[in-house]
């Protein structure tokens, strides 16, 4: 028995009310670019949009217009998808309740994951939205997720709850000593003020 190896999302589909909510919300609020349009090839009845979340992937809905936006909340029961996570820069985070208190829209203002920051606010249809900024680069060629794995690893080895700054800026070090080679013979710190 083998695995079927996953290399990323490929994109990620969400049943919509009609197609002007779709777009007012991912491209009029969100800013992703309305890529592309055809019918749903599995129910001609339906449209397919897509959008550019602007990492190279894409989210796509499906619209019906005999179907309009339903404020109540989306379910979260077993097998639900609880929320969808958007990237933002850290610049934009700090703009987000302004922007989303301009349009009167509900939000849980900002979050302190530790390793990143999060607002949490509902589309259209109830839908739960949460808009993220990490608090930290990954080196060059290092992936978030390599980052993550090594920051939980020195989180667990010392006992703390949650990943904190420290935990990312010692697991940066560690990458970057693991991943980029020097003529140093010692790469220990130092103080060269003393």
């Amino acid at each position: 028995m083998r695995k079927i190896q996953a290399q990323g999302i490929h994109h990620i589909t969400l049943v919509g009310a009609d197609r002007q909510t779709s777009i007012d919300f991912w491209e009029g609020l969100l800013g992703m670019p309305f890529v592309f349009e055809q019918p749903n090839l599995d129910d001609p009845n339906q449209s397919h949009l897509y959008f550019d979340p602007g990492d190279g992937r894409l989210i796509t809905i499906f619209t019906s217009e005999d179907r309009k936006p339903d404020r109540s909340k989306a379910p979260q029961d077993i097998g639900c998808v609880h929320h969808l996570a958007l990237n933002v820069s850290q610049a934009t985070f700090r703009q987000i309740v302004e922007r989303l208190d301009e349009r009167r829209i509900a939000h849980s203002g900002p979050k302190d994951r530790g390793f990143m920051d999060s607002i949490y606010f509902r589309d259209p249809l109830g839908f739960l939205i949460e808009l993220a900024s990490y608090r930290f680069e990954p080196p060059a060629g290092v992936q978030m997720g390599e980052v993550m794995l090594e920051a939980h690893k020195i989180r667990v080895a010392r006992g703390d709850y949650n990943i904190q700054e420290i935990h990312l800026a010692d697991a940066i070090e560690n990458l970057t000593r693991s991943t980029r080679a020097s003529l140093s013979e010692s790469r220990e710190p130092a103080d060269p003020y003393s």
